[in-house]
């Protein structure tokens, strides 16, 4: 019998929490299913750390055009390449969930957030869109907060939304063997350097800090705002380290005492997953279903979306050193607890098998 095809449509492949999910599942399943990847703006960055195992294949975009021409492009291009399901990313791909409005093939939508233009609120037009192309479709989303909006702003069926918490890799994201608390404390971020996860704000914020916790700072990733943030660090005075896109960032996580994430915008982001599922006390913003990810004993060093109140939270967990392992600890128990990759794994498995019968 001839593996399943999925063709996977995201707006970019480059390394991101919904690119390194799919990685993640890919390699997982292996030769159980067949993939194509087509990244809309061409770039493949994430594909070095797909099996080399893997049936693969990287099709090339269609071209650009009016709406109407780039929708009979994309229709045109399902019925070639004749996939078993269509599985679609953010809205960045939208328009291929508009091109299959008239099923050709079986469509999963993900859904894992928003950018800056829709920080504050769903932009209306977006919200019909996805209100009208997605009434078909299977819409995976890894949030509360996103399974709300998905009801009850784009007022999809229930019977259309699923609800899958992304999971770690707890046996790769493990607390380090014998931590031992550097003096500075080194405070790490791990994330993309785009403009809705205003790292900015965590420099300013660590700047703010210096003369009273003379915190290191570490930040892995790369994007877009890289040259700004380095500016601003050296505008600031700060002795940042900038790694770049770390490969494996695990043993990373092993060399922070704190981990904070500045963002705008999130749902429910791996970065802080890997950091629970390291032993790591978490300051972040309040955004997304953060604060009901970390364990209770982290809540309350989870702040507003303001440089001020990052900088209370993240103040009072830099003099806390006494509570970090035990804040920790309690994260890590809450990862195995809820986040386990398996549960993961075995509900993206039954959706993209199409076994209705265990999507529940």
């Amino acid at each position: 019998m001839m593996r399943k095809l999925l063709l996977h449509v995201f707006p970019s492949f480059a390394a991101g929490g919904a690119q390194m999910r799919f990685i993640a599942l890919a390699n997982h399943f292996g030769p159980a299913f067949r993939h194509a990847v087509i990244a809309l703006d061409g770039d493949l960055g994430a594909r070095s750390r797909l099996s080399p195992e893997l049936d693969i294949s990287f099709p090339p975009a269609p071209p650009s055009g009016s709406l109407p021409l780039r929708l009979w492009r994309y229709r045109r291009m399902l019925a070639h390449l004749k996939p078993n399901v269509l599985v679609t990313s953010n809205w960045g791909a939208i328009e291929w969930a508009m091109a299959n409005f008239f099923p050709l093939v079986r469509h999963i939508h993900t859904e894992d957030g928003f950018g800056p233009a829709e920080r504050e609120r769903q932009i209306p037009r977006r919200v019909w869109a996805r209100r009208l192309a997605l009434r078909r479709s299977l819409v995976v989303v890894p949030s509360r907060v996103l399974l709300g909006i998905a009801s009850d702003v784009w007022r999809l069926p229930a019977g259309r939304v699923r609800y899958i918490p992304n999971g770690i890799d707890l046996a790769r994201f493990r607390p380090a063997d014998a931590p031992a608390r550097a003096e500075p404390p080194v405070i790490g971020c791990i994330a993309g350097l785009r403009p809705e996860k205003n790292v900015a704000r965590l420099l300013r914020v660590a700047h703010g800090l210096a003369a009273t916790h003379r915190p290191g700072l570490v930040i892995a990733g790369d994007g877009p705002e890289r040259g700004r943030l380095a500016a601003l660090a050296a505008e600031l005075g700060l002795a940042v380290k900038f790694l770049g896109d770390v490969a494996d960032p695990a043993p990373l996580y092993r060399s922070f005492d704190i981990f904070v994430l500045s963002s705008d915008t999130e749902q429910m982001p791996l970065s802080v997953l890997e950091a629970m599922a390291s032993g790591l006390p978490i300051a972040a913003t309040d955004v997304g279903d953060i604060a009901d990810m970390v364990a209770p004993e982290n809540r309350p060093f989870i702040s507003g979306r303001d440089d001020a109140a990052l900088a209370r939270s993240l103040g009072v967990l830099l003099a806390a050193t006494p509570r970090w392992h035990a804040i920790g600890a309690a994260n890590r128990a809450r990862a195995e607890r809820d986040f386990d990759q398996l549960m993961m794994f075995q509900r993206y498995g039954a959706l993209f098998k199409g076994d209705r019968g265990r999507e529940e």
